[in-house]
């Protein structure tokens, strides 16, 4: 590990808004603030929302900024790239910032029934090979109906014409509430403002691209059968700024 990751991790370690806990820890002792966020780090009763593979917190930061009522949290397994945020936070004296370190598939083992009242996934890997890894699939779903309030907000933003499609069929298979959708974002006339002001560096880089950006909001009960949605998606052409998709798959099944 170079010695530029190392100091990066030495500052988290170091760092009030960031919140740590090894799975073994999870596993063995459990995790001190599962239903006690309020309480005992925000100091307040304000709406909990969730970034969840928020990368370098650029949109954690920026919605905190823009919505002070709320707490956020961004959560991600990769330290080095959580550091940006977590530093901005802290050099700004944000008070409605978090920043938790852990795999997403054990999210629920930090979070309490209720506790959390929107979840943003912004730019998630699409996993356009198996089903199960990806963040809006009815696999996480289930893990996410353990601490969200029942018709909690789920938003998603993407470059990813399969992750919103995916995403659509399966809000439509499983009947849930769909508040917004769109494919192609910058295109619409009337949208919260916070959905196009706020951008990450990757959604930059789409739009200089060409690529359209696509939202979705719905709303997700804690009642009910969840079922994954039985279509063929064609697999995005791409799968990061600079390289082509390696899969030979014409399918996302």
């Amino acid at each position: 590990m170079g010695k530029g990751k190392l100091a990066k991790f030495a500052e988290m370690a170091e760092n009030p808004l960031v919140v740590q806990c090894p799975f073994w820890q999870l596993e063995k002792e459990g995790f001190p603030l599962k239903g006690k966020w309020h309480e005992d780090f925000f100091k307040n009763e304000n709406p909990i929302v969730l970034e969840l593979g928020c990368g370098r917190g650029e949109y954690t930061i920026g919605l905190a900024r823009r919505f002070p009522e709320k707490n956020f949290i961004g959560i991600d397994i990769k330290g080095a790239r959580m550091w940006h945020g977590a530093k901005t936070a802290l050099e700004e004296g944000m008070k409605n910032v978090a920043f938790l370190r852990t795999n997403i598939e054990c999210i629920a083992g930090f979070f309490a029934k209720n506790e959390v009242a929107e979840l943003w996934f912004t730019f998630s890997d699409p996993q356009m090979k198996k089903a199960t890894k990806r963040l809006t699939s009815t696999y996480f779903m289930e893990r996410y109906r353990k601490f969200l309030v029942d018709g909690g907000l789920i938003h998603v933003k993407t470059d990813s014409n399969f992750l919103a499609t995916y995403t659509k069929y399966m809000v439509e298979k499983n009947g849930l509430p769909m508040m917004q959708c769109t494919f192609d974002l910058y295109a619409e006339k009337d949208v919260d403002s916070s959905l196009t002001e706020i951008r990450t560096y990757y959604e930059g880089m789409w739009l200089e691209r060409g690529i359209p950006i696509k939202y979705l909001q719905f709303r997700l009960p804690q009642s009910g059968i969840l079922e994954e949605p039985d279509i063929e998606i064609p697999v995005d052409g791409y799968r990061s700024y600079n390289h082509q998709v390696v899969s030979t798959k014409k399918t996302g099944k």
